[in-house]
């Protein structure tokens, strides 16, 4: 049986999240498998339980302590109004590594074009709170209802606007709706029960978590690169590599070249390696990264 001081009980976002939040756990070193209709997912550590719930609800019960820890949106956090710590900031989202944003959205056709046409009208949204602490900072009367689901179907025959969380903006524009405005930018927040943040091995054991965590998310759009270079164009090799980016150069068994490596984003490597190679880098290698901790 496992020592309940020595636990640490999370929970993981069920739903859009869950995909890409099982793949982060991977990449930072944490394999966790769920079977089909569980909610119970295993984890190899010994000292991490797992409980799948949903995003909305998981503040709520960090707050309460029947979870220690857990991972959801600043949306939700907004939303539930529950005291809880904020750890850390997790910039991933279901389809990237970006923030995500609840936008106001009307049909196409619609004669609202601005936050100030809302007064008076009806709005469908699942954030409820957070839409109407909105719309009071600007004066706006408007009724906000609760939309249990498919609430791009609701306007116009049911509700005149909405508030809808986007990644891209793409299944609205699907549904002929254009953004009026954006209510709120929201990312993935890891939170901790406040009495747990005081307990010193369940901090330590949290801190060492996220430090892994971010370190995953560091790697996800960075590579590295080694290559071999001859002394005499190692200089030229350098100034074609990023500026901020100092390379590790070690020495070979040949005393003319030197091994160098560095770790670029991934998003450059297919103009700087032919420049490395016109430089005179030779044996380019390049290779993913599980983890960047500066």
């Amino acid at each position: 049986m496992a020592n309940r001081e020595k636990t640490l009980k999370i929970g993981f976002p069920k739903g859009s999240l869950q995909e890409s939040t099982f793949k982060l756990f991977g990449k930072a070193g944490y394999r966790i498998s769920v079977r089909s209709r569980s909610y119970v997912p295993h984890i190899d550590d010994p000292e991490l339980e797992g409980l799948l719930i949903r995003a909305q609800e998981m503040a709520n019960y960090v707050e309460k302590g029947v979870l220690d820890v857990g991972l959801t949106g600043k949306d939700w956090i907004m939303e539930s109004q529950a005291e809880i710590v904020e750890v850390a900031e997790l910039v991933y989202a279901k389809e990237g590594f970006r923030p995500v944003s609840w936008v106001v959205a009307v049909p196409e056709n619609s004669p609202i074009q601005s936050v100030e046409d809302l007064q008076g009208k009806r709005i469908a949204t699942e954030l409820v709170r957070v839409t109407k602490r909105f719309l009071e900072r600007r004066n706006i009367q408007a009724e906000v209802e609760f939309s249990w689901g498919a609430t791009e179907a609701k306007t116009p025959l049911l509700v005149d606007a909405i508030v809808e969380l986007t990644e891209t903006g793409t299944s609205l524009s699907a549904n002929k709706l254009r953004i009026v405005a954006t209510v709120l930018e929201s990312t993935t927040r890891l939170i901790a029960n406040s009495k747990v943040w005081n307990d010193p091995w369940k901090k330590r054991k949290i801190e060492n978590l996220v430090l892994l965590l971010q370190g995953a998310l560091q790697a996800e759009e960075k590579v590295g690169l080694k290559m071999n270079v001859s002394k005499q164009n190692l200089q030229k090799v350098i100034e074609k590599l990023p500026s901020l980016h100092t390379p590790t150069i070690s020495n070979l068994t040949d005393e003319d070249w030197v091994a160098v490596e560095v770790v670029i984003d991934e998003k450059i490597v297919r103009e700087i390696v032919p420049e490395l190679k016109r430089a005179g880098a030779q044996g380019i290698i390049e290779y993913p990264l599980n983890k960047v901790i500066y």
